[in-house]
């Protein structure tokens, strides 16, 4: 065991750390340092260590640089156009009463594959307090549900941003990441419902009076909810709707508040958004990404059955369905059906530019980001820091999927940001794979997962979810760090099963 090497590992993840939490500089620049930094440790010459840097950048945003910017965008018009708040309302009616939550699990679930988890919930929080204020109660477990099915997507599912850089940095398969994603998700919601259903009761009585007066105001009745807490019957206006609230609460009229399109002309009918319209700018690119990646390989392995030394090179349907559901082709069309179906056709040109400008300044963090994310993964294997990892690993008796799952789940703790977390462990995954015998795809998992593990005060949506829920100090903790640790857990055996067949 070279034990510069390893140290070389040690202190450059340290190096993230530090950078992030203690000084003005953000994840970008501590990616780039933190290669320098095990770059010199290890040993390699300077020439060679910026050549690696610069490779690994280039080579990152080459794959996945556009994917990323266009699902940004995407998440843009959802969220201008009200189509976003139209697939909540439409998820609500779909599961009617009494699963209320389940709906808000799923609503958020849907809206966070193209929509940053932060301004996700945002937009779809109003919607949990309309709720909670028709049925007079449970509103921490509706915005507990909502949060966390953001939760699961937004690390588990391309083309939200981690993800996808995941899948760069390790050369998975995006499609096959995708569905693998959603199985996730499908499976650990069940742990989301169960968690909110069972701590948030306990908690309804520990929203804070600001946030209970916000939810609750219209309410002419005084009623009791679980905590024994008197709401209801304050803060009306004249015309008896409810003032407006303080942390983004809800208007008096059902317009969502995440419709910037102004008013109607005079003379246009006013312009609303289907639920089937508002889901096929997200439907249509996964649709045609996940035929990609079904079609090819089916394919592939006719093909290899029949001459198993014979090079693959689709063709017919599948060289078409390969080229429209190459990633790029596929969210370029979501970004079309999004501009032209969700936006009205008097919506003036320079508007749609700025939004999807907004977009592009949204994007831009990210991608750096990833792109550094693979340049500390291309430092870390021409240094030979991977390979010595591999063989450390490999004699201690851990299942081989659980090194990336606890680099992420460490980093996640240490600095707050998944995102960040995730791309850290699939940097440092990246020149193991091959060594440990982890698919692609099993890695990419383990990555994305792992950095769900307890949100708390160093990450930003811990702020915006125990805010705008109303919880404070011990509560907050018990509520919303308590159910992204509970999907990490819950994870776990999801990826030792998965490790059997991927």
């Amino acid at each position: 065991m070279d034990v510069q090497l390893l140290l070389a590992l040690v202190l450059g993840i340290a190096t993230i750390v530090v950078i992030v939490l203690r000084t003005r500089l953000d994840a970008f620049v501590a990616l780039l340092i933190a290669a320098l930094v095990t770059g010199f440790i290890a040993g390699s010459p300077v020439g060679e260590t910026i050549g690696s840097i610069t490779t690994g950048f280039g080579n990152t945003l080459g794959s996945i640089g556009i994917v990323i910017g266009l699902g940004v965008a995407i998440g843009k018009m959802l969220e201008v156009s009200g189509a976003a708040d139209r697939l909540a309302r439409g998820f609500v009616r779909l599961l009617g009463k009494g699963r209320e939550h389940w709906a808000m699990a799923g609503t958020g679930a849907v809206v966070s594959i193209p929509v940053f988890c932060d301004s996700g919930y945002v937009i779809m929080n109003p919607l949990a307090r309309s709720i909670a204020r028709r049925i007079n109660g449970r509103y921490v477990v509706l915005a507990l549900a909502l949060g966390c099915g953001m939760t699961l997507t937004h690390h588990l599912v391309p083309p939200t941003p981690g993800p996808l850089a995941v899948a760069g940095i390790l050369g998975a398969n995006i499609g096959a990441l995708i569905l693998a994603g959603l199985v996730f998700t499908l499976l650990l919601m069940p742990v989301v419902i169960a968690y909110a259903s069972w701590i948030g009761p306990k908690l309804e009585g520990e929203v804070n009076e600001t946030v209970r007066e916000a939810v609750y105001a219209g309410n002419r009745a005084t009623s009791e909810v679980a905590g024994g807490r008197a709401v209801g019957g304050a803060a009306a206006t004249e015309t008896g709707g409810p003032t407006s609230p303080p942390l983004g609460g809800e208007p008096p009229s059902d317009e969502p508040l995440s419709h910037q399109l102004g008013e109607t002309p005079e003379g246009e009918r006013p312009h609303r958004v289907g639920f089937l319209v508002a889901s096929l700018p997200l439907l249509v690119p996964l649709l045609l990404i996940v035929l990609n990646t079904v079609a090819t390989a089916i394919d592939r392995n006719a093909v290899g059955a029949l001459d198993p030394g014979q090079e693959y090179t689709p063709e017919g349907a599948v060289a078409a369905l390969a080229f429209i559901g190459n990633p790029v082709i596929a969210l370029l069309v979501g970004i079309v059906l999004a501009v032209y179906l969700l936006l009205p056709r008097w919506t003036p040109r320079k508007r749609v530019h700025s939004w999807l400008a907004d977009a592009a300044a949204s994007a831009g963090l990210i991608i750096l980001i990833t792109g550094a994310g693979g340049a500390l993964g291309q430092v870390l294997r021409d240094s030979g820091v991977g390979d010595e990892l591999a063989e450390a690993i490999s004699q201690l008796s851990l299942p081989s999927v659980l090194v990336p799952f606890l680099i992420a789940s460490l980093v996640r703790l240490a600095q707050g940001s998944g995102t960040v977390a995730m791309i850290t462990a699939a940097s440092v995954s990246a020149p193991l794979v091959l060594a440990l015998g982890l698919s692609p795809l099993l890695a990419a998992l383990a990555c994305t997962a792992g950095s769900m593990v307890f949100s708390y005060f160093n990450d930003s949506y811990f702020w915006v979810v125990t805010r705008f829920t109303g919880l404070d100090g011990t509560a907050a903790l018990r509520g919303w760090s308590g159910i992204t640790t509970a999907v990490w857990a819950a994870s776990l055996p999801l990826l030792l099963i998965a490790s059997l067949f991927l």
